[in-house]
């Protein structure tokens, strides 16, 4: 990924704290308990209070930011409406809390409130056997296998209880906050149907994970949906992100700096997984292999427990990409499933 980006910050703010990016628009950064050590929260001044897009982590420590934030960062004024991208915890995981606190109604799409419902709704038996049957058919073999089935539902525990039901947004629609016009733009692949805000009078798009400045969002397959293709679904819609939105685009991400130089950006991440994407199929192409076999090909480094379930989702993606665009097939043994180019 070797674009040259343009970064108008070289910091962000204390966490707690907030930093004007644009007119109206504040920065708000909040650590996070992963190799991934912070996310960014954004607040739109609105009326006599804020609109705030994606809400933090479901945790204790940053509900303990947030109590500090109230009086400094919000200047005591209440958050009127809460604008979540997207279903992770680290974007909605207080969404419930702070709809509370401010008694605000929360807005997010369709797609996302579906699948933050099904995610919190299940059983730890249920996430459990649903890892061993999805990760075990694509060859993670039982150590590993057993230790990410007894972690059960850990979406629950760091989200303990859904927001209300959301007010529902879509692409297209054109949301007024603080007298300005944001429009929505849908992203795919990273989530299901996340929201992205672009206000148009200064070129400024808030892009959640979809458009990140250092790394490619994670593209994962579910096992409720297990023939699934993130990686085309990503690619697509931040081609249609690029053809829509200009060039000096200030793109304020929900990891990383913000920066200009959406197109290039856009260009580098599609780049990345059709790398990916052909070492993969030449991997393939050497002797047959299973999802987890693939995992060296893919990730240059090792992988913890955390991180292997999200490596194992992205490897079926860019698998399930090559075999839905015949490059490669499967063949299935002892109830494992093998790729062959």
């Amino acid at each position: 990924m070797s674009s040259v980006l343009q970064h108008p910050f070289n910091e962000p703010p204390a966490p707690g704290a907030r930093r004007e990016v644009a007119p109206g628009v504040h920065w708000l950064y909040f650590p996070l308990p992963f190799a991934l050590d912070h996310i960014n929260l954004w607040l739109i001044e609105d009326g006599d209070g804020w609109t705030l897009v994606d809400t933090g982590f479901g945790s204790p420590g940053t509900r303990d930011v947030w109590r500090a934030a109230f009086d400094d960062a919000l200047e005591g004024r209440p958050i009127r409406r809460i604008l979540v991208t997207h279903y992770h915890p680290d974007h909605v995981g207080q969404a419930a809390w702070l709809a509370d606190t401010f008694q605000a109604p929360v807005w997010m799409t369709g797609g996302e409130w579906a699948l933050t419902r099904r995610l919190h709704q299940a059983s730890d038996d249920e996430v459990g056997e649903g890892f061993r049957r999805f990760f075990g058919r694509h060859g993670l073999p039982g150590d590993a296998l057993e230790t990410l089935a007894r972690r059960g539902n850990s979406y629950r525990r760091v989200m303990s209880a859904l927001p209300p039901s959301p007010t529902l947004i879509a692409g297209g629609d054109r949301l007024e906050i603080g007298g300005d016009a944001w429009q929505v733009h849908i992203g795919r692949g990273h989530a299901p149907e996340h929201a992205c805000l672009y206000r148009e009078r200064d070129r400024l798009l808030i892009s959640g994970d979809q458009v990140l400045p250092r790394i490619s969002s994670n593209l994962t397959v579910r096992a409720h949906e297990p023939d699934d293709d993130p990686v085309t679904d990503f690619v697509d819609s931040l081609r249609a992100l690029r053809a829509a939105l200009p060039e000096d685009t200030l793109v304020l991400p929900a990891h990383g700096l913000p920066f200009r130089g959406l197109h290039p950006r856009i260009d580098d991440l599609c780049a990345h997984h059709d790398e990916q994407l052909d070492a993969a199929r030449a991997a393939c192409g050497e002797r047959p292999l299973t999802a987890f076999d693939l995992l060296p090909v893919l990730f240059k480094r090792e992988l913890d427990s955390h991180q292997l379930m999200f490596a194992m989702g992205e490897s079926i993606a860019h698998l399930n990409c090559l075999h839905a665009t015949g490059r490669v097939r499967r063949e299935e043994r002892d109830g494992i499933l093998y790729h062959v180019a």
